[in-house]
């Protein structure tokens, strides 16, 4: 093996590749031009092949050929491919489905290797399971093929759903040097869903203990093991470092995440952008309210997964209504959800009213939200917003429309992708109560858009300590949050979000800039430096660990 400390290759492994779930394919699908321009093609990303297809991803017949033929030979399904995205990387994707044949055996090893513990597993854990010991194999046979001992590989796994093949590598191919990322401990998530208090009682929970309480013993297993016997452990903020020395019992090293510009639309396109965005979304409100809103309207929105509690998004709604009850300024304010749900069509009656609305129209049924849902009755959201009796009058100043899509552009209301979408808001909430990075605030403040995020967001913690603390000076309102504060918490962004309503248009147009030059210091430039320093930690724990 050559002396250098710095990887040759890197691997990188996560169920999200070609695969957009959450925050952890922006994480991935913006860092790999970075990655890409230092490690020309040495840096190659494994995801699961669905059946269902996947996204942004262009098979290549000629694409590491030899390999693949060898690969074949050997019984594995692979596509190898370039994900296009910035940098246009490697991507190999593994179909997994034969795994499961050996699935009970698997489970016996890793038990007897390390004390995995899969016999209380449910839901998604055999499927991410099988995922992982599949790409930890096509791992392994890349690896000899370019006779890996040559060269300084190391393989990094991101979140629990890859952990056990990272015990794979690390039992089977022991002179690659593993990184193992939890985006957001299993335990500690769990905790934040079930209603508990996490912050407050933080140093007196247990981890084993409250996987077990809370039925995520498998979960936990996988993580645990994986960070403990991972050459070198990450997380992505300070918040969750605590979090995961406590629940896991190894602190991490902490690695931001970053953005590139690339996803903004230049300044010659951006207002043509904003302007379409903001026509379409002032379309919705008047096809679901029968009434043709103000074309200075404040536009809000949150946006990011279907996490009631988690990401604030109960906080948001009461805010709202906060606002309602005491808002007294001139300005409409029309505040969007934009979160997934149970969805099926767009409504057939929005859809007709955005393409002409009648001139006697009134309210629609329902006039909050803008696609069928299949349990509407049980929606958490749909449930806040009729109880707290929002848009019961067309001539409300604030009204409240959740858009309960995915939005890539074909979801037949808005047509439109989220970045095509968010240029077109003023003002962006994220009150999030469980958040280890917070993809949100920064996409937003990289937009120009003003952001509203809390303390126990990563990125608000990030901000408040390497940018200001004052929100004209970084465009990023970082709200206190606490265990017991909710009822403040509420008042106080209720008060921020009429403050932006009422703001001069040159005071609003210098809290866009500083947002905008926040946005800058979090680009992947300037963060990939913990990445590499992170690497060169684990080949080097590696050697030692190999003597």
């Amino acid at each position: 093996m050559k002396k250098q400390t710095t990887p040759d290759y890197i691997f990188e492994a996560s169920w999200e590749v070609c695969n957009l779930v959450g925050g952890i394919y922006t994480v991935l699908s913006t860092k790999a031009r970075t990655l890409q321009e230092k490690n020309k093609d040495k840096v190659i990303f494994f995801g699961p092949d669905l059946e269902g297809g996947n996204i942004a991803f262009k098979e290549s017949a000629t694409l590491l050929k030899g390999w693949r033929k060898a690969a074949t030979d050997a019984g594995l399904k692979v596509k190898v491919g370039r994900w296009q995205i910035p940098g246009t990387p490697i991507a190999i994707l593994v179909d997994f489905k034969d795994t499961f044949a050996e699935r009970d055996a698997i489970y016996g090893q890793m038990w007897n290797d390390f004390g995995i513990d899969s016999l209380p597993a449910y839901g998604d854990y055999d499927e991410a399971c099988m995922f992982a010991v599949s790409v930890a194999r096509a791992m392994e046979s890349f690896y000899k093929f370019i006779e890996g001992e040559k060269y300084n590989v190391v393989a990094h796994f991101d979140e629990w759903t890859t952990g056990m093949g990272l015990l794979y590598v690390k039992k089977n191919l022991p002179s690659i040097a593993t990184v193992f990322t939890t985006h957001a401990t299993s335990v500690g998530r769990s905790i934040a869903s079930n209603g508990k208090p996490l912050y407050d009682y933080l140093p007196g929970y247990f981890g084993d203990q409250m996987a077990a309480e809370l039925n995520m013993v498998s979960k936990h297993s996988v993580e645990k093991n994986a960070a403990l016997n991972a050459d070198a452990f990450t997380t992505v903020s300070s918040i969750t470092a605590k979090e995961s020395t406590q629940l896991i019992g190894r602190k991490p090293d902490v690695t931001p995440n970053g953005f590139e510009e690339e996803m903004v639309p230049t300044a010659e396109k951006y207002t043509k952008v904003r302007t379409a965005a903001r026509k379409t979304l002032l379309q919705v409100a008047a096809a679901l309210s029968g009434k043709k809103p103000a074309d200075d309207a404040l536009l809000v929105t949150t946006s990011g997964r279907n996490e009631f509690r988690n990401k604030g998004i109960d906080l948001y709604l009461d805010s709202l209504k906060k606002l309602s009850d005491s808002y007294n300024g001139e300005r409409q304010i029309i505040a969007f959800i934009l979160v997934p749900a149970w969805a099926g069509d767009a409504r057939e009656d929005v859809v007709a009213r955005m393409k002409k609305l009648p001139a006697d129209a009134t309210q629609l049924d329902a006039p909050f939200v803008t696609h069928a849902i299949h349990n509407f009755n049980e929606d958490n959201i749909i449930n806040k917003i009729r109880s707290l009796s929002f848009n019961a009058s067309a001539d409300d100043k604030i009204q409240v429309i959740y858009v309960p899509s995915y939005l890539k552009g074909d979801d037949g209301i808005l047509n439109k992708s989220y970045y095509q979408v968010l240029p077109g808001f003023d003002l962006t909430i994220f009150p999030s109560y469980y958040e280890p990075w917070g993809y949100t605030p920064l996409e937003s403040v990289a937009f120009g858009i003003p952001t509203v995020t809390t303390s126990l967001s990563g990125f608000g913690m990030w901000v408040m300590e390497k940018v200001s603390k004052v929100s004209k000076r970084s465009g990023v309102y970082v709200i206190p949050r606490t265990d017991s504060n909710y009822d403040e918490l509420s008042t106080k962004i209720a008060e921020t979000i009429a403050s932006v309503a009422e703001m001069k248009e040159k005071d609003y147009t210098a809290l866009s800039e500083a947002a905008t030059a926040t946005s800058k210091k979090a680009l992947w430039n300037n963060f990939i430096a913990e990445y590499e320093k992170v690497y060169v930690k684990a080949l080097a724990q590696n050697k030692k660990s190999n003597k």
